[in-house]
């Protein structure tokens, strides 16, 4: 039988540096964090059968690991068998891009046939759902004190039972006639909120998604044009009459705060945005927008206007059931330190102007 909330029980095991198991079509994977292992869970973890270590497809990419048994899908995890020299600090070297340039690879490094292909991925899934490295060291037939199936965690991921728990009148500077919902599933300890501006008309709303950025919307980071699009997202929609600012908890295009930050440092050394999500094992872009249908739906909305510079934005709301009938150019100037940040988004990730 299904439990709902073994995902949330497992993200918080894997924080903690606990064993979990994820089960597959094909059997099962225990699986330990390599980013909050240490040696003494090591030891325990690889008695009686020392643990292979698993990285993301993505992550061994960048790494140049090829599992040549699986190389006709280069989307699968990549399983590498764990030779006399990956210990704990090889195995986060691998797992950890801050110090790539300084730490050249011992190798080889000998891959093995992934047979819980289904388990690999929700493993990892719920690794970026942590906030984790997406990289563990893994056995087959463990056992953990939490059990999660690849299909628990796929659900868990999904918006359809998203709700609305909460709503009051909330004026903001820049629109004072405004509402705040709020949005929880049973499963997710995150909220979202939708900024209800001006009151319907009997037009299709003008509508902005904006993922949460705590370093561009509260503290004002000048590497990004968070903050700014979304002050300039409030005024255009108090213009237009009515419209809604969805705020979604997708920190750092979906893999959370900390590996933004990670990813901040790795663009210090010189690497993109996007190269520094795949050096960190992540796609370019982890976001789900099928949760921004869902709330729009729950507020009666399947007709809109989308403000945005993103193809990506129009096609996730349309593959979920909402409706764009046209898309508003949502474009501010750069400055000295996003510029180079807002021409990655649009050469590499098809963002419009």
């Amino acid at each position: 039988m299904s439990d709902p909330t073994a995902p949330a029980r497992a993200i918080d095991a894997l924080r903690r540096g606990w064993p979990v198991t994820v089960g597959g079509r094909n059997g099962t994977l225990t699986v330990l964090a390599v980013e909050t292992s240490d040696d003494v869970r090591l030891a325990a973890f690889d008695t009686p059968t020392q643990a292979d270590l698993l990285l993301s497809a993505e992550r061994a990419a960048v790494l140049k690991l090829t599992n040549q048994f699986d190389a006709a899908n280069p989307g699968l995890p990549v399983l590498i068998e764990r030779v006399p020299w990956l210990d704990l600090p090889a195995a986060l070297a691998l797992a950890d891009p801050a110090n790539d340039l300084a730490n050249p690879l011992k190798g080889p490094y000998p891959t093995l046939p992934l047979e819980t292909a289904d388990a690999a991925t929700a493993a990892l899934a719920l690794a970026r759902l942590a906030g984790l490295l997406p990289a563990f060291f893994v056995t087959t037939g463990g056992k953990a004190a939490v059990t999660v199936e690849a299909a628990e965690v796929a659900t868990y991921e999904k918006a359809d039972r998203l709700a609305i728990v909460a709503r009051a009148r909330l004026p903001i500077a820049g629109a004072e006639k405004s509402e705040i919902v709020a949005f929880r599933s049973p499963e997710d300890a995150g909220e979202h909120v939708a900024l209800l501006i001006g009151a319907p008309d009997g037009r299709p709303p003008l509508v902005r998604l904006h993922s949460e950025c705590l370093t561009g919307d509260v503290l004002g980071s000048l590497k990004c044009d968070c903050g700014p699009q979304l002050h300039a997202a409030i005024d255009a929609i108090e213009q237009s009459g009515w419209g809604i600012l969805l705020y979604l908890r997708q920190e750092g295009r979906g893999i959370g705060l900390i590996n933004k930050l990670r990813a901040y440092a790795l663009q210090d050394q010189g690497y993109d945005t996007v190269e520094s999500n795949l050096r960190l094992g992540f796609a370019i872009d982890a976001r789900d927008f099928g949760v921004a249908a869902r709330m729009l739906q729950l507020l009666g909305q399947d007709r809109i206007r989308l403000l945005t510079n993103n193809p990506a934005k129009v096609a996730g709301l349309e593959e979920a059931g909402v409706t764009v009938i046209e898309r508003v150019p949502h474009a501010l100037p750069p400055n000295p330190h996003n510029a180079h940040y807002l021409a990655v988004k649009r050469d590499r990730t098809g963002h419009l102007l």
